[in-house]
């Protein structure tokens, strides 16, 4: 009888316990995953602001510049069928050279349109701005992180050669989760077209982010919640969190690249990027900049941050 007792206990407790558990991923998922508000950013005390300001807050220029443009409409069905949306822009006059800039967790192309200002007007480069799925026009109900969109950054890629021709030299620049998107692109085969990548702040892959923020944000350990996130991401979005390596990815790629972080950085850590550099490409540069946060790196040194960026992908764009 006794044993009988103990073992009803112990299913009820493991029952309990499974239920907690399901509970809490599907509350994170929403909260991560989900194609959903992000409110919760701006209370983060690891942002001075939220990630989607802090890339549009930048510097020089016309605050309305991007409201003054004429951008043309570009459209790419993924893979798994979502219609995906794109900005482009012409430089001011005729290139072959074109950057492919990809925006942060929670933000849209609009969003990076001080960076758009500073590769079009100062360095005459076309610019192609995504939505990722998941974000601004474009279609999908959840947020990859950079995985699955690495597969839509080669769609974009296919369609500035088809735009501009077999003789176009490509740039992609990312910052935040665009950064790591751009990482994970890199790892995949690209064509010789794409002369050089720039990340900015992003995260050796989104397990290590997601453990981070967990424990950061609410003081809970990765183990169980993580994993069983995790699992329910592959169910519901098709990829897992431990696939979905940046750092795997710079692992195999031979493209010129340069690491942008902000030493002051609490959102994704500094310490991501010295591991990303490591094991970057035998071409590669590291940029530091110190005292700043989270996708600040452009606003705390402006004329350093462009000087940087210019003089790298001058080194292989002709």
């Amino acid at each position: 009888m006794l044993k009988r007792m103990l073992l009803k206990l112990v299913i009820s407790i493991a029952a309990l316990l499974l239920i907690v558990i399901t509970g809490a991923s599907f509350y994170f998922y929403n909260v991560a995953i989900a194609r959903d508000d992000k409110s919760f950013l701006n209370g983060n005390p690891d942002l001075a602001v939220t990630a989607a300001a802090a890339e549009a807050d930048v510097i020089d220029g016309d605050e309305h510049w991007w409201e003054k443009q004429h951008f043309e409409d570009w459209q790419l069905y993924s893979d798994d069928g979502l219609n995906l949306h794109a900005y482009y822009l012409a430089a001011p006059a005729p290139t072959d050279k074109t950057v492919i800039i990809a925006h942060g967790y929670s933000g849209e192309a609009a969003t990076m349109g001080k960076l758009a200002q500073m590769y079009n007007e100062k360095l005459g480069y076309n610019v192609l701005l995504p939505d990722a799925r998941g974000h601004g026009r474009s279609e999908g109900r959840y947020i990859g992180f950079g995985w699955p969109e690495r597969k839509d950054y080669l769609g974009w890629i296919a369609s500035v050669l088809n735009h501009s021709g077999s003789g176009s030299q490509i740039v992609l620049h990312g910052v935040s989760m665009g950064g790591a998107t751009v990482m994970m692109t890199s790892g995949e085969e690209l064509p010789s077209q794409v002369k050089a990548i720039i990340e900015d702040c992003g995260y050796t892959s989104v397990q290590d982010e997601l453990s981070y923020q967990l424990k950061r944000m609410y003081r809970l350990p990765s183990f169980p919640l993580l994993h069983s996130t995790s699992l329910l991401t592959k169910i519901r979005a098709g990829y897992a969190f431990n696939e979905a390596s940046a750092l795997k990815q710079v692992k195999k790629t031979d493209k010129p690249m340069l690491f942008i972080h902000g030493d002051a950085d609490l959102f994704v850590p500094t310490d991501m990027v010295y591991e990303l550099y490591e094991n970057g490409p035998e071409h590669k540069k590291l940029y530091v900049v110190p005292g700043a946060g989270h996708g600040q790196a452009r606003k705390t040194d402006p004329v350093s941050y462009d000087r940087e960026v210019s003089e790298f992908i001058g080194a292989y764009v002709k």
